[in-house]
C-alpha cells in the first residue's frame, strides 16, 4: 500500500510538472505568435503621364463595281493619291508599308449570291510606321483632300493611328520608386498613429505596371497620343 501511495504521488507530481512545462511552452508560443503578427501591409500607388513614342497608322481604301478593270484602275489611282498625300506630309518611303492591291469576285465564291449589286470588291492598304507621333497626329486632321479626290478611306476599328509607348523601361524604375515611397509614407504614418515604430521589410510585390490611354481605356485601342502609367505595389513591414 505504501509503495502504491508513493507511486501515485510521484505520478501526480510528474503530471503537474508536465502541465506546467506545457503551459510555459504554450505561453511562449502565443507570445512569439503575437510578436510575429505585429506587421502591416500597405499598397503604394504611383501614376505618371507620358507621351507615345511610336505610331502605326493604317490607311485602308476600298472600291467596288461590276467591271474588274475599272475597279483595279480606281484602286491604283487611290493608292497614288494616298502616297502623294503622305509624302506631302513629310513621310519618307522607309516609314511606309505598301500592301498589294486585292480584288474579290463575289460571284466566284462557292457560297456567293448571284444577285449582288456590285460584283467586284477591292481594297488597298498603306501603313505608316513611325516614331514621329506629332507628324502623324497632325496629318490625321488633314485627310480631307483625299476625301475630295474620291478616296473612300475605311473607318473601321482597325483603321486610324494607334499610338504606342515602346520606351516604357526608361520610366519604369522611377515609377516603382515612387510607389515604394508612397507605401513607406503610409506605413510610417500608421505606425506613428499606433504608437509604435516601423520595422524591417518582410515582403514586397512590385505589382504590374498598367499602360492606359489618356481617356482611361486600355492601350489595346491606342487612340490617344498621351498615355498614363499606373502601378500598385504591395509591401509588408514588421512593427516594433
Amino acid at each position: 500500500m505504501q509503495n502504491l501511495r508513493i507511486t501515485t504521488i510521484v505520478s501526480a507530481l510528474l503530471l503537474s510538472v508536465g502541465i506546467a512545462i506545457g503551459g510555459w511552452y504554450v505561453h511562449q508560443g502565443l507570445q512569439n505568435f503575437k510578436v510575429a503578427d505585429r506587421s502591416i501591409t500597405v499598397k503604394g500607388l504611383a501614376e505618371q503621364s507620358v507621351k507615345s513614342d511610336y505610331v502605326i497608322w493604317r490607311l485602308q481604301f476600298r472600291r467596288a463595281g461590276n467591271d474588274l478593270g475599272n475597279v483595279r484602275q480606281a484602286l491604283e489611282q487611290d493608292r497614288k493619291h494616298v502616297l502623294d498625300f503622305l509624302h506631302q506630309q513629310g513621310f519618307i518611303d522607309t516609314e511606309l508599308d505598301i500592301q498589294p492591291l486585292s480584288v474579290q469576285d463575289l460571284l466566284a465564291r462557292e457560297w456567293g449570291n448571284d444577285k449582288v449589286p456590285m460584283r467586284f470588291h477591292g481594297q488597298g492598304l498603306i501603313t505608316v510606321k513611325s516614331a514621329r507621333v506629332d507628324t502623324v497626329a497632325t496629318a490625321t486632321n488633314k485627310v480631307e483632300p483625299l476625301i475630295q479626290a474620291g478616296v473612300a478611306l475605311s473607318i473601321g476599328d482597325d483603321d486610324g493611328p494607334r499610338y504606342q509607348l515602346r520606351g516604357i523601361k526608361e520610366v519604369k524604375t522611377a515609377l516603382l520608386e515612387a510607389a515604394t515611397h508612397n507605401a513607406i509614407e503610409q506605413a510610417e504614418k500608421f505606425a506613428s498613429d499606433a504608437g509604435t515604430g516601423l520595422g524591417k521589410l518582410k515582403h514586397a510585390n512590385q505589382g504590374v505596371i498598367r499602360l492606359l490611354d489618356d481617356d482611361g481605356e486600355d492601350t489595346e485601342t491606342g487612340r490617344t497620343i498621351n498615355k498614363r502609367l499606373r502601378v500598385v505595389s504591395t509591401f509588408e513591414f514588421a512593427l516594433r
